[in-house]
This record gives C-alpha cells, sequence and structure tokens, in this order.
C-alpha cells in the first residue's frame, strides 16, 4: 500500500511540475527577451541590457498609466466588497430562496461579450441625466459587474464552508447580537476566502483592456491601454512592461495576503 501511495504520489509531483514549467516558460522567454540587447540566431541573447527597463520608468506616461489602473481597480473593488460582502451574508444567511435568482444574475458578464456590454453602455449613457461616456465613473461601474461573479461565488462559498448559519445561531444563542455575531464570529472565518476574492478580482481588473479601451480609451489610459500602444513601437519594451505589470500583481497580492492574514489575528484576538 505505501509503494503504491508513492508511486501516485510521484506522478502527481512530476505532472504537476510539467504543468508549472508550461505555463511559466512564455513568462521565462518573455523575461528574457526583456533584457536582450541582440538575440538573432542563438539560445540565449547575444547581448544584456537594462535598457528598455530604464526607458519605460522614465516615460511618465507608464507611471501615469500605472496609477490610474491601481486607484481604478481598488476603488472598484472596495466598492463591490461593501456592497456585495452584506448582501451576499444576508442571501445566503436569510433569503436563501433568493439564490437561484442571485446565481442568474452573476453569470450574466459571462454570457455577454465584452465588445457588447461596452457599445450597450456607451449608447445608454452617452446622452440624458447620466452622460457619464468616457469619464471614470463608467469605467468603475462596469468593473463592479465585471467582478460580480468572483465576489459573489467566493463570498458564497466562503459563507458555506464555515456553516455560517450554524455560527450565527450559536453566536446569538450565547447572548450576542447579529451584528457582532457577524463582525466578531463569521467574519474572522470566512476573511480569508473573501481576500482571495478580492485579489482575483483585482487582478481580473487590472488586466481588463477591451471593456476599457472601448469606454474610455481614449480620454483614460490605465495600464493595457499603454501596452496595447507600446507594444507596435518595440517588442524588447512591451516585454519590459509585461514583466513589470507580472512583478507588479505579484508583490501586491504578496502585500495584501500579509495584510489579510494580521487583520485576520487582530479580529481573532
Amino acid at each position: 500500500m505505501k509503494t503504491q501511495v508513492k508511486k501516485t504520489g510521484w506522478k502527481h509531483r512530476l505532472l504537476m511540475l510539467v504543468l508549472m514549467i508550461y505555463l511559466l516558460l512564455p513568462l521565462l522567454a518573455t523575461g528574457i527577451y526583456a533584457f536582450a540587447k541582440e538575440w538573432q540566431t542563438t539560445l540565449l541573447p547575444e547581448r544584456w541590457t537594462m535598457e528598455w527597463f530604464s526607458e519605460m520608468f522614465q516615460d511618465i506616461r507608464f507611471l501615469d498609466a500605472l496609477w490610474t489602473s491601481l486607484y481604478l481597480c481598488l476603488i472598484s473593488v472596495v466598492l463591490s466588497l461593501v456592497i456585495m460582502l452584506p448582501a451576499v451574508f444576508i442571501i445566503t444567511v436569510y433569503l436563501p430562496k433568493w439564490e437561484t435568482f442571485m446565481k442568474g444574475i452573476v453569470v450574466l458578464p459571462y454570457a455577454v461579450p465584452g465588445v457588447v456590454a461596452a457599445v450597450g453602455l456607451i449608447r445608454a449613457y452617452s446622452s440624458g441625466p447620466f452622460d457619464i461616456t468616457g469619464t471614470a465613473y463608467i469605467l468603475i461601474g462596469a468593473y463592479f459587474v465585471v467582478i460580480l461573479p468572483y465576489m459573489y461565488q467566493g463570498i458564497r462559498n466562503s459563507l458555506l464552508t464555515v456553516s455560517a448559519v450554524e455560527l450565527l445561531n450559536s453566536a446569538e444563542l450565547l447572548g450576542a447580537s447579529r451584528m457582532k455575531a457577524f463582525v466578531n464570529v463569521v467574519l474572522p472565518n470566512i476573511w480569508p476566502g473573501v481576500m482571495i476574492s478580492t485579489l482575483l478580482s483585482f487582478s481580473v481588473l487590472f488586466g481588463e483592456f477591451v471593456l476599457t479601451n472601448m469606454l474610455v480609451g481614449g480620454h483614460i489610459h490605465t495600464i493595457q491601454v499603454y501596452l496595447f500602444r507600446r507594444v507596435g513601437e518595440s517588442g524588447h519594451l512591451a516585454s519590459a512592461i509585461a514583466i513589470s505589470y507580472f512583478v507588479f500583481i505579484l508583490v501586491l497580492s504578496m502585500i495584501l495576503m500579509k495584510l489579510g492574514k494580521k487583520m485576520n489575528r487582530g479580529i481573532q484576538g
């Protein structure tokens, strides 16, 4: 039995290794190309350079696009979290009959292509009392809809995993109010799932291009719009931007995960 388990474990590890190599190989090639000065007929670049990264960080348009993407995504994710967390909690705990309806609503962003959604938003908000086409408001609203499935499903799964109804009932039997039970009992238990949903939503929005380009591409430049406009100028420069984008997302995710763990310990303490 132990030999069979070891053989199975070895096969699983080999499969995971092959899968990781398959997924990371394009990123590795992009990273090498970002540092290459001359790379024509050899397996590795003949000369290495930091020129492309220097040119990228000296471009004020890159820094502006990075900051624009950052604050737009943060505003959208925070807004979604503030609205969806209590909404999903109330539906899951107190109004379970509405779950079927909510499941149908949250899958709509998957059913509507980005181009169709952008055209519909432009036509709906290009005139009348809400003339917000080309502004950050319409983009934040679109971002809210885009991450709706991730936020809803992540929070709902966390509530079901920790048996939120039983936790809430137990806390209320011990004399806690509903609000206190949610803050001190339910929230600490679902916080890891909430953080994962938040990070996933932020990553999805940070890489969003179709909606952004069609809704505000001519007025607001995000990092993806900036990358699209620079990709035709130099492949090395585009690779440097892509690698910087990946590293930024990785570092930001690590920081947010650590902050989430500290907040979780603080709530539990």
